[in-house]
C-alpha cells in the first residue's frame, strides 16, 4: 500500500523540558540541520514553525531533498540534550535543555484514501517569532485527522491551496508511518496518538555540552567532538556517516 521516498526526508523538531531555553535549543537544532543540508547541497525547506513566546520554536517541520537522504538521516531521530550557561538566566546559571528530533521518509500512498469527513481543516495567518503576524492573509493550513487526533500544519507556500496540498501529504506520511508501527491495515483501527516517553533526562541519544567544558557526544556510538560550535554550524559528518 505504501512506498517510501528514499530521496526525501521529513524533519520534525519538538522542544522538550527546559522552557524558553528548550525552545531556543530547538531552533538551534533546526539551524544546524539546515546548515548541514547546505553543505551537502541538499534542498532544505521549512514547512512550518510554531514560535515560542520569547525566543525559539516549540516545534517545526522541514522537508529535505537529496540522494538517499532518509537512510543517511534516520539515525538522527531521538532526544538531543544541550548543557550551557543560559542566556535567559539573569544570574547566568547553567541550564540543561532537551529537544526531540524525528526523521521520517515521505510516504507515497497507493490506493490509500482518507475520508474527508474525518478531517478538520483550519486556516490561519502565518506568524513570526513572538507571535508577530507576517502574513495578512489566512494562507497557513492545519489539518487534524479526527479519529487518531493526529495534526499537521504547513505555512511555507504562498497560497492556501498549496499549503493544504502539502499538509495532506504530510498527514498521509504520518498516518502511514503510524499504521506500519502499529502493524495494522485499516486506518479506522488507528487509535489516538500518544506521546512515547517524555523529552527529558535519560532518553537522549546525543549531548552537546558548551559549559563547563566543550564536548558533543553520541551516547549510542561513543563518537565525540571537542568543537561543538562547528557541529552546531552543520559539521555533522563525524556523527552522520554516509551509508
Amino acid at each position: 500500500m505504501f512506498d517510501h521516498e528514499k530521496n526525501k526526508a521529513l524533519l520534525y523538531i519538538y522542544s522538550g523540558a527546559g522552557g524558553v531555553d528548550a525552545q531556543d535549543w530547538a531552533s538551534m537544532l533546526l539551524r544546524m540541520y539546515q546548515r548541514y543540508s547546505q553543505k551537502k547541497s541538499w534542498d532544505f525547506k521549512i514547512l512550518h514553525q510554531s514560535f515560542g513566546e520569547q525566543k525559539g520554536i516549540k516545534n517545526a517541520v522541514a522537508e529535505i531533498n537529496g540522494k538517499g537522504i532518509y537512510d543517511i538521516m534516520k539515525g538522527e531521530s531521538g532526544v538531543h540534550r544541550l548543557v550551557r550557561m543560559s542566556p535567559f538566566s539573569a544570574k547566568g546559571l547553567r541550564h540543561t535543555s532537551f529537544a526531540l528530533v524525528e526523521i521520517m521518509p515521505e510516504i507515497i500512498s497507493k490506493g490509500f484514501k482518507i475520508d474527508a469527513k474525518d478531517l478538520r481543516i483550519e486556516t490561519y495567518r502565518s506568524s513570526g517569532p513572538g507571535g508577530q503576524n507576517v502574513n495578512k492573509l489566512e494562507t497557513a493550513v492545519r489539518i487534524t485527522h479526527i479519529p487518531s487526533g493526529m495534526a499537521v500544519a504547513v505555512q511555507s507556500e504562498r497560497s492556501q491551496a498549496q499549503n493544504k496540498e502539502k499538509a495532506v501529504q504530510l498527514l498521509v506520511s504520518r498516518l502511514a508511518k503510524k499504521m506500519e508501527e502499529a502493524q495494522i491495515k485499516e486506518l479506522s483501527d488507528l487509535k489516538p496518538e500518544m506521546k512515547s516517553g517524555s523529552i527529558e533526562w535519560g532518553s537522549q541519544i546525543r549531548s552537546y555540552v558548551l559549559h563547563p567544558y566543550q564536548m558533543v557526544k553520541d551516547h549510542r556510538t561513543g563518537v565525540k567532538s571537542s568543537q561543538p560550535d562547528r557541529v552546531l554550524e552543520g559539521e555533522l559528518d563525524k556523527f552522520i556517516p554516509k551509508n
